[in-house]
């Protein structure tokens, strides 16, 4: 990508920079800021200073000082995800990845390389992906998944509620979204600490992030194996029976960025609320008193902190206009959702309050919008609740300056959430938590009657040889009592 020149001399040329000790050293090639390095510790300030500067659509570099378009607008944004006539995933056609800017061993190509999925294709070819993928998507049994996540949150939860003292991003927020798409992958057996070490490592981009890759990627194609020769009612076993026939490779690529995806955004999802939950008395006191639900929480979460704060790259398809900035065919630009749902013009006071607003753009949109998002709010609804309702004192057991995060330019995760509460023993993982268990109840309690029952009358007791008397005739019940003895099926 070649954005038309942004050096004020009129040319890229590194030498003509600024000289030591100038506001500006430090920027990179015709004083772009960069999005990577010290000079973007904190990409959210980067992200403003970018805005002051160029407005919704901005000019950055990325890592090796790769020319990028940020686009900073939530309306910009939006325009970019739903005109794929103008805009693709489709990264070959990457002006900086076909004249050799971005190489082969560059430290992005894990995320910007192409691959045959339905992230990156488009037009029927996406049509077909897609289709499978949301096909397969749509046999999951909310219901049930709802009941396994609670299961599985009690289950963690006894690992550690006998100690007072848990790291809920380790012991937690890094365990529940892996046991939950084990489970609708129709892998349980799988989930053990090597996968979910597996899934953290090949996101940091460590040495042994290829080795990850590769366990990862054994792991789901014997699933796909086992699943061919015997189908169940999983969701690899309906991707893999769509009437798009994927292959073994494609079901095997899909069912990795479906575990990966959803892995580390709903990570990062719970991570972020349980941190305001337990640092923000105020959003805690919403919370208790009934002012604010869970899922009305994990709603604000994704406006404040999206899980990934950016996908990269688009590609512009032509020449075109975005946010008053001229983007040539081939440029790249970021999709940017965490500077996006903060763009001023959507959202002038930050500290107001979100509830019931879902055009966040958390789960991107238009036709790569998120197809398992309401799994994701599923896990974090359900997981959340369920342990604040078995730890209802549970408290931060650091100064809140203390925690750290690891940002990338594609999130920011929360490295350790120390917490403390009172220790409890274990609870069955059958049964689901309540503070206060109703007691069982009878059939009819829920008729409602202020009348005492009162004692039956003795049988009159007639003479010998005496008549019988003849019975009262019947009275006709009342029409309300006609009512009860209908609806109970009398």
């Amino acid at each position: 990508m070649t954005p038309e020149s942004h050096s004020p001399t009129g040319t890229d040329d590194p030498t003509l920079g600024p000289p030591p000790g100038c506001p500006a050293h430090g920027l990179g090639p015709g004083g772009l800021h960069r999005l990577y390095g010290p000079e973007a510790e904190d990409l959210g300030a980067v992200y403003e200073k970018l805005r002051a500067e160029h407005g919704a659509v901005a000019p950055a570099l990325l890592h090796e000082d790769v020319p990028i378009w940020v686009v900073l607008g939530h309306g910009e944004n939006m325009h970019m995800l739903r005109t794929p006539s103008q805009y693709t995933r489709d990264t070959r056609l990457w002006t900086a990845l076909q004249d050799g800017t971005v190489k082969p061993d560059h430290p992005l190509m894990p995320i910007v390389a192409w691959q045959p999925i339905c992230c990156h294709a488009e037009g029927d070819e996406h049509l077909r992906l897609r289709g499978a993928v949301t096909g397969a998507m749509s046999t999951i049994d909310h219901r049930g998944i709802r009941r396994h996540i609670n299961r599985a949150t009690q289950h963690l939860v006894n690992k550690f509620c006998e100690e007072g003292r848990a790291d809920l991003v380790a012991q937690f927020a890094e365990h529940l979204p892996m046991a939950m798409m084990c489970e609708i992958l129709g892998m349980p057996e799988e989930y053990n600490d090597r996968l979910v070490h597996a899934a953290r490592d090949m996101l940091k981009g460590t040495e042994t992030a290829i080795a990850s890759n590769a366990y990862l990627m054994d792991v789901l194609m014997r699933l796909t194996t086992r699943r061919r020769a015997e189908p169940k009612e999983d969701f690899t076993s309906h991707l893999i029976n769509h009437p798009a026939r994927l292959d073994d490779q494609e079901i095997g690529q899909h069912l990795r960025v479906v575990l990966i995806v959803a892995y580390e955004s709903t990570a990062n999802l719970l991570a972020n609320v349980l941190r305001v939950v337990l640092t923000d008395p105020g959003f805690r006191a919403r919370l208790n008193g009934g002012q604010m639900t869970v899922p009305q929480a994990v709603e604000q979460s994704l406006w404040d902190e999206p899980p990934f704060s950016t996908i990269l790259p688009y590609v512009a398809k032509q020449e075109t206009e975005l946010g008053g900035q001229r983007i040539r065919k081939g440029d790249g630009l970021i999709l940017g959702m965490a500077p996006g749902n903060v763009d001023p013009r959507v959202r002038p006071d930050l500290e107001a309050n979100m509830q019931g607003n879902r055009s966040h753009l958390a789960f991107s949109g238009g036709p790569h919008e998120c197809p398992g998002q309401d799994i994701g709010r599923a896990i974090a609804d359900v997981g959340v609740d369920a342990l604040l309702t078995r730890l209802p004192d549970i408290q931060l057991d650091c100064e809140e300056y203390e925690l750290r995060w690891r940002a990338s330019i594609s999130n920011r995760h929360l490295v350790e959430l120390p917490v403390k509460f009172a220790p409890r023993p274990q609870q069955d993982v059958r049964q689901r938590p309540s503070i206060n268990p109703v007691p069982p109840q009878r059939p009819n309690d829920w008729l409602v009657s202020t009348q005492q029952p009162q004692p039956m009358a003795p049988e009159p007791v007639i003479p010998a040889g005496e008549p019988t008397p003849a019975p009262e005739p019947a009275r006709r019940p009342g029409v309300f009592r006609r009512l009860l003895r209908w609806w109970r099926g009398d």
